[in-house]
């Protein structure tokens, strides 16, 4: 199974490259299948690349039910 989260991109480096932030966590990505993201974009990110943008609605309404998700028992 495969997983791809949504996360909003906080900084560009270089032209290929991006710090992300996810839940606090910051993490540095390519942005070479996304060359027109910016700071503020929320992108798929899977296995460090990020894979497609998203609009800011979609982003947080996914991120909300991976929040119920986790509060969920098992």
């Amino acid at each position: 199974m495969c997983l791809a989260l949504p996360a909003r991109i906080v900084e560009l480096i270089g032209t290929e490259g991006a710090i992300v932030e996810l839940g606090g966590v910051r993490k540095t990505i390519s942005i070479a299948l996304v060359p027109d993201a910016l700071p503020g974009d929320y992108v798929i990110v899977h296995v460090g690349h990020a894979i497609g943008r998203l609009d800011v609605e979609e982003a947080q309404a996914t991120l909300a039910l991976f929040a119920e998700l986790a509060r969920s028992p098992t």
